[in-house]
Formats: structure tokens, sequence, C-alpha cells
């Protein structure tokens, strides 16, 4: 007896091995014309003699990548099928092997499919990874219309709130990258660039949670990557080009803007160019401040009106050259220009305590800012097999960005002591960057990507501060300085990449370290070198609960270096009672970040939903305090502890083939607290923008959007929320190569106003923002060429360059886990 029942636990265990032998079926989906891959294919397996009910079923992921799992052994039958293509068929055999290799399988043109049919489906518009995600600006109507800031507002873990502070996953300390590399003129300046630059020009917006080691660690939220419109440069069959020409009309700004690439031969080109100006006029800030000396309050009430224009200029030109089939080449240049011009009359009240019976008066003050950044790049990649699954990149990065800010404060009567001032000050911010990195295909499913980095980057400043004597500027030494930094980075990494049947994973380990020289070149006595290093970890896990879903998780280290902005000890006195500076002695802030990502889709729904914990010991937060002198000071420290919860969901719902929903939020716990400054504060805060999309008659596209959100909690105190809602109505013509659009942005009150608030031992303050928000604009694009495809450089593996390559190499993604659809 025993005997039987031990011979039918060893037939059961044989037999449940063998139901759960599982085969991954992987490949490519290509056009055969082309030679572009097919994306969101669908996949179906059959078992022969049975083409009516597929065993198993799933898409093709956005590269066009075939990752099929099926069950069993034997002989089964697989289909591809896509719009306006004939049905593929593929016969294959399984025979107890984990992963079947069906290489590259061709799409074919089916005019006949074509006649008399309405094509409905469209290309997603967010693609959902565990780690990333990716908004398809050109998929999104409102591109015709809005800014690249308006479009941030839709997208998945970004926010943008009534003064054009720009947040990702709930924290304003990200990095930019602009086409995968850095460019220090956006980072610095980036809500200003953003709405100077129409969003027709932007192909998508990545944002990257979890960036892995292959990348720089500095960036505590993640990366925002904007990618214009130069697509991968792949080889085609034939030559061609494509471009288009853009204006833009409104009552608060204009804009122009132009495209063009193509390809002759084994060399590919694309060039960006876009002029624009911004008149904001009727801008009110009103600010009440009190100073607590000695139980006494001491209230100084502000109110200024000004006007502000912004003129903005920026181009770029990429080239591409395929040495032969397994070398390319690739060089970029871009110049931004960007200059700020505020003029105002404030008008100052203070009363009791240290200000006595009191006294008031007016001002007439303007500035001027002013930068213009270069930025070059070449890079070098060689595949060592023909499959492209191993390779070398060599790639080097310059960028130059000097800027220039003019303030002067002219004090109407009665004068006070503070009397009249000047002030000219200078930076520059120079960047070299060298950098090799290897990829090493170790099997199928495993990558091995190592390598090296070194950066240089020469910060100075050069700031000058004059008093009036008459009519004549007299340079005040003691309020003048000039500094300068020096900054050398080394970086080494190492990352494993795999897929394993349901299961993706990425984990690595980077070590950058830091050396930095701070000078004062006219002070001695204060030059001071510190260097530091940092080792960072960083882990996804991904797991496929259907073709449709999947589950992920993320831990992720990041540190945040200060720039010249925040290291520069220069006082800003523009305003006498309210003075700001920078802090040189600033150290490396370092965060950590843990987060559970659901994605989920289908043809007509698609939903990300994730939960995320940050946490950080030596947040570099901005604070105030009042001086001996009764000013009230405002810098930066290495002070503060903070724990922020957060929840962020996008959703997307295709109700019709002319209507969809959009939802795009979050709601997010904070604590901070700092011993330093003897204070705490905490809160709940949230935002929302929905939209609906509807096509009415006419095939004229109409948009309506709402954004709303609370007020957002810092160490001292908060800013306040915000609504407002934008409509767009698109109309495109002669075969969609003439589009029009209309905009129109209204706040829910006159103008929109933004309340803050923050408090101290010694002091309290409030403050009003109140903006002209009434906006409207009138947009006309034209497309030429004689291609649809948009050219650019060929992507190479550049760990500068954010790209995840061409994904020609096996596991240089996740292996397509989380692709949405939004059909």
């Amino acid at each position: 007896m025993k005997k039987l029942f031990l011979l039918a636990m060893i037939t059961l265990l044989f037999s449940g091995s063998m139901m759960a032998q599982k085969t991954t079926i992987s490949g490519t989906l290509k056009d055969s014309i082309q030679n572009a891959t097919e994306p969101y294919a669908t996949i179906r397996v059959y078992k022969p003699g049975n083409l009516q009910k597929p065993i198993a079923m799933s898409l093709t992921d956005g590269d066009g990548k075939i990752k099929q799992v099926v069950d069993g052994k034997g002989t089964f039958v697989i289909t591809f099928n896509s719009v306006g293509k004939k049905l593929v068929k593929r016969e294959f055999t399984i025979n107890g092997e984990p992963t079947v290799d069906l290489g590259n399988v061709y799409t074919f043109d089916d005019s006949k499919a074509l006649k008399g049919v309405e094509i409905v489906a469209q290309k997603p518009v967010v693609k959902m990874e565990t780690d990333k995600m990716t908004y398809n600006v050109q998929e999104d109507v409102d591109s015709k219309s809005m800014t690249l800031l308006d479009m941030m507002r839709k997208v998945p873990m970004v926010t943008v709130d009534g003064q054009d502070n720009i947040t990702v996953n709930g924290s304003k300390s990200f990095k930019i990258l602009v086409d995968g590399k850095e460019n220090p003129m956006f980072q610095a300046n980036a809500s200003q660039i953003f709405k100077s630059i129409p969003a027709s020009m932007v192909k998508n917006i990545e944002v990257v949670t979890n960036p892995g080691a292959k990348y720089d660690a500095e960036g505590t939220a993640g990366i925002l990557n904007i990618k214009f419109n130069h697509d991968s440069g792949q080889k085609q069959n034939m030559d061609g080009y494509s471009g288009n020409v853009s204006a833009t009309v409104g009552n608060k700004s204009d804009r122009m803007s132009a495209y063009i690439g193509g390809q002759q031969g084994k060399l590919t080109y694309s060039a960006n160019a876009t002029v624009g100006y911004q008149d904001m006029k009727d801008i009110d800030v009103n600010l009440e401040q009190t100073k607590i000396v000695n139980g006494q309050n001491s209230v100084m009430k502000y109110n200024q009106k000004s006007d502000q224009k912004v003129p903005f200029e920026m181009g770029n030109l990429n080239l591409g050259y395929e040495i032969d089939s397994l070398s390319t080449i690739n060089a970029g240049i871009g110049l931004t220009s960007f200059e700020s011009k505020i003029n105002g009359t404030p008008f100052t009240t203070m009363e009791g305590g240290i200000y006595g019976s009191g006294h008031s008066y007016s001002n007439k003050m303007s500035t001027k800012e002013s930068s213009v950044g270069f930025n070059g790049n070449i890079d070098y990649q060689r595949f060592f097999d023909s499959e492209h699954k191993s390779s070398i990149t060599l790639s080097y990065l310059f960028s130059n960005t000097p800027s220039k800010e003019k303030s002067t404060r002219n004090q109407y009567e009665p004068k006070q002591e503070t009397g009249d001032m000047y002030s000219d000050m200078e930076t520059n911010g120079r960047t070299h960057t060298l950098q090799v990195d290897l990829v090493n295909a170790l099997s199928k499913n495993t990558t091995l990507n190592t390598g090296v980095k070194y950066i240089y980057r020469h910060n100075k400043s050069d700031s000058k501060y004059y008093d009036y004597k008459g009519d004549e500027q007299v340079l005040n030494a003691d309020n003048s300085v000039k500094y300068n930094n020096d900054q050398s980075i080394l970086a080494g990494y190492a990352e494993y990449v795999a897929t394993m049947n349901k299961f993706s994973t990425k984990a690595g380990l980077r070590y950058e370290h830091t050396w930095e020289n701070i000078k004062y070149p006219e002070q001695t006595g204060k030059n001071f070198k510190k260097d530091y290093g940092c080792l960072v970890p960083s882990f996804t896990l991904s797991y496929a609960m259907t073709p449709m879903s999947n589950l992920g998780v993320n831990y992720s280290m990041h540190i945040l270096r200060p720039g010249i902005s925040y290291l520069n000890p220069y006082v800003d006195r523009s305003d006498p009672t309210f003075i700001s500076y920078g802090n040189p002695k600033l150290d490396v802030e370092k965060s950590h970040y843990v987060s559970l990502v659901y994605n989920m889709y289908s043809a007509k729904f698609m939903m990300n939903m994730t939960l995320g914990q940050n946490f950080c010991n030596n947040q570099i937060a901005e604070y105030s305090f009042v001086d001996k002198d009764n000013v009230l000071n405002t810098t930066r420290r290495n002070n503060t502890k903070n724990r922020w919860t957060n929840f962020n969901m996008f959703a997307r719902w295709t109700i019709s083939k002319t209507s969809s929903l959009m939802m795009n939020g979050s709601v997010d716990y904070g604590d901070m607290r700092s011993k330093e400054l003897n204070c705490s504060n905490n809160g709940w805060q949230g935002n929302i923008y929905a939209s609906l999309e509807q096509v009415l008659p006419l095939n004229i596209k109409w948009s309506l959007g709402l954004f709303a959100k609370t007020r957002d909690y810092n160490i001292q105190g908060y800013s306040g929320g915000m609504q407002f809602l934008n409509t767009s109505f698109t109309k495109q013509l002669f075969k969609d190569r003439l589009s029009l659009s209309v905009q129109y942005v209204n706040p829910m009150r006159s103008k929109l106003k933004i309340t803050s608030y923050s408090a101290g031992a010694d002091f309290i303050n409030r403050s009003q923002y109140s903006i002209p928000l009434h906006m409207i604009s009138f947009t006309a694009a034209w497309k030429f060429g004689n291609s649809n495809k948009q050219y650019g450089q060929h992507k190479s593996n550049i760990t500068n360059d954010f790209d995840e390559k061409d994904k020609k190499g096996a596991g240089s993604g996740m292996g397509g886990v989380g692709q949405g659809v939004g059909m």
C-alpha cells in the first residue's frame, strides 16, 4: 500500500512539473519596408487545428519586442496582428527549453484591409514601467496648443503650481536632462524655459523614479528627461526628410518654432529652433512681515506691482553617421538664450516696535537677468556582435552657462537711511564630462553593464554691490564678493539586468567620489577644500501578474550636491529689510526612496498606482531668521530631517473612439523636524489634474482640463493652494498637414492668487502672489516632407545620455514589463 501511495505521489509530482513547464517566446516585430519596429501589436498563440480560441495573448512592447509565455510542450502557432498590416503566422515547437527566439518577424501592408475601414486605434499616451513613466506628448491633442510647462501638469508623478514651481514625486529636488544629457541652463531656469517652448517641439517626457546605477546619483526625486523631436535615427532603407513649422500668438506670449530631420545615405540629421516672447503685466505681490523683538511686534507691509518681459531663443543640431553595421558616431550642439526683465514700484510701510510711530516710502526697481548657454556632445559606439547585444561607448559632453543679473533700486521721497543701490552679478558654470560604458550580454536574458565617468565643473561668481552718492555709483567692497568653486567627480558602476519568466530585475551599485576646491580671490583666509565619497545602491524587481498587469518594488538612494546658486555667499540686498544668500559650507544631501508600483492596462483603460516612502536626515532646507540688526535673513543649511509618504495615481479611460478621460493626482503626508531651528511641521497635501478629450462634429478635437492643489508644507510654514481650468480646440486640414488650435486658460478668480505663510521664533511672514492668468492663444502648424519618420541621431548607450539605447541588446530594459496601451 505504501509503495502504491509513493508511486502515485511521484506520478503526481512528475505530471505537475510537466504542467508547470513554461517557455518564453521572444523576438522583434518589424515593418518589412521601413525596418521600423511595430509597437503594441496583438500576439495570439494557438494549438494547431484550433485557430479559433487562443491559449495565450499579449502585446508587443513599445519597441516591438515579443515576450509571450507559453505553457507546455509541442507544436504551436503564433499570430501577430496590427492595424493596416496583414496577419502574420509562424509555427514553432517547444521541447522543454526555457526560451524560443523567433528573431525578427516582419509585417506587410494590407491595402485591401484598409479600404472602407475607419481606423480608431491610437498610440499609447503613457508607457508605464515600474521604474519609469513616459508621456507621449505627440499623441496628446493639447500638444498643438500648449506650452511644455502646461503639458507637464498631465505627466504622471509631476506637479506644476500656479507660480510655475515644478515638483517630481512630491519633491523639488530632481534632475533635468534634455535628450538624455545634462543641460545646466534648463536645470537653473526650468519653469521659464518650459513655458517658452511649444509642446509640439517635444516628442515625449520621461519621469524616472529609479534610474539605476548606470546614471548619476544626483537628483533626490529622480530624473525628468525632455526628449525633443528627433527620434532614434536608426538607419532606414530609404532616404527622406520631414519637418514642421508653427507659430503662436496670444495676449500673454508669442512664439515660433521649426523642426527638420532626415536621412541621406548613412548620414542622419535633425535640427530644432524656437523663439518666444512673454509679457506678463500687473503682477501683484503683497507681503506682511512681523518681527518679534524684545516681546514687541514690528510690522512691515510691502506691496509691489510689476511687469515682466521674457524673450527666449533656443536651437540645436544633431548629426549621426553609420560607419559600418557595427559602428556609429554622433554629435550635437545646442544654444539657449534666456532673459527676464522686471520693472515695478514697491510701496513699504513700517510701524510699531523698532519702527516706532512708523514711516512709509516707495521705490522704483528694475531687475534684468540674462543667460546664454551652449552645450555640445560627441560619442562613438561599437558593437561587438552582429546581434548588437554587447557594445562599448565613448562619450564627451561640454556645457557652458554664463549668466548676468543687474538690479537697481531708486528710493522716492521721503529718503530713508537705506538709500539707493545697484548690484551687478555675473556667474559662469562650465562642465566637461568623459565617459566609457560597456554592455556585456551574458545570455539571452541577462546583461552586465559597467562603466566609468569623470566630470569637471568650474563655477565662478563675481558679485558687485554699489551705493549711490548723488548720481555716482560707489563700489561697496564689504558687500561685494568673488567666489570660485571647482568640482571633480569620479564615478564607477556595475549593474546586473535579468529577465526570468515573469520576473525582471535590475540591481546595481555606484560609487562617486567628489573633490571640491573653494576660493575667494579677493579675501584671504577663507579658501578651503573638501572631498567625500558616496556609495549608491539601487534595485528594481518586477513581476508580470498577467500579460496586462504587473507589480514592482523599487529602492534607490539619491544625492544632491549643492550648486552655485545654493553655495554662492553673495548677499542680495535689493530689499534692505529682507536679504538672502547662499551657504558655501553645505554638505551633500542624501535621501532614500522605496516604492511599490502597480500597472494595469487594456485596450480601453490604463492605470498606474505608486505608493512610496522618502526619507532624508540632512535635507538642504531653506529657512529664515532675524539677525541682530533686525533684518530678516534667508539662506539654506543641512538642518532638516523629513519623512514623506506619497501615493500617486494616473488613469486614462478611452470611453469610445471620440471620447476619453484622464486623471493625474497625488496625496502626500510629510513630517519635517529640525533640532537646530527648534521647530517641526507636518501635514497632508495633494493635487489633481483631470481632463476630458472629445472629438466634435467636423472632426474638431476638444480638450477640457481642471487643475487643483492644496497647500504645500515646508519646515517653517506652507504655500497655499490654487485652481484653474484650460480648454482648447484643434482642427486638422489637408490630410493632417495643417493644424489650427486655440487655447484658453482661466483661473477660478479674477486673478490666480497664491498665499504663503512662514514663522520662526522671532518672525511671522504672510504673502500673497497674484497673477493675471486669463490667457488666450492661437496656434497654426504645418507639416512637410516626403517621409513620416522623424530622424535624429542614433540612440547610444551613454549613461550621461538617459536614453535606454535602441533596445537591440538583451536585457536593455525590463523585458517590456509594465508598458501601457491607450487605444
